[in-house]
């Protein structure tokens, strides 16, 4: 039986980041109960649509499949950080268990994660992305 051709290809080169700049906000000393933390429901879901939302310089407008088969609206301030069509199709988390939420006429219906920190005194921003083969609907624990 002839053998298999090994791939020549190499693994992507991951960016080298100077993280000797970042500053990040301190630890909660205040402890939130098991049982109150574990009422938050954190989905991964896909990003269908995004766009900037009208009169509005940082909010973007996310169309989402949280896998319950209907679509799920969230609006984020992030707009400063990211580009709506740099986002679609990727792969998020949210908490999808928060009541609706009334932004510039728009029902935000849950709340995407991300991770901020400081650099030289300018905020930054992250939007928490994960592998795409997490399929949508899936819940953190």
């Amino acid at each position: 039986m002839p053998k298999k051709a090994e791939s020549k290809t190499s693994a992507p080169v991951a960016e080298k980041i100077d993280f000797s700049k970042v500053k990040v906000e301190p630890l909660f000393e205040e402890f939130v109960d098991f049982e109150t933390f574990s009422k938050s429901d954190f989905r991964a879901v896909k990003v269908k649509a995004c766009e900037a939302v009208p009169k509005s310089k940082k909010l973007l407008k996310f169309v989402l499949d949280d896998g319950s088969g209907t679509d799920r609206v969230i609006l984020s301030g992030i707009h400063e950080y990211y580009e709506p069509e740099e986002l679609v199709g990727k792969t998020c988390i949210a908490i999808t268990n928060l009541p609706p939420r009334n932004m510039m006429g728009i029902d935000s219906c849950g709340m995407l994660i991300s991770a901020v920190h400081e650099v030289d005194g300018h905020e930054g921003l992250n939007l928490l992305m994960v592998d795409d083969r997490i399929p949508a609907g899936a819940k953190l624990y």
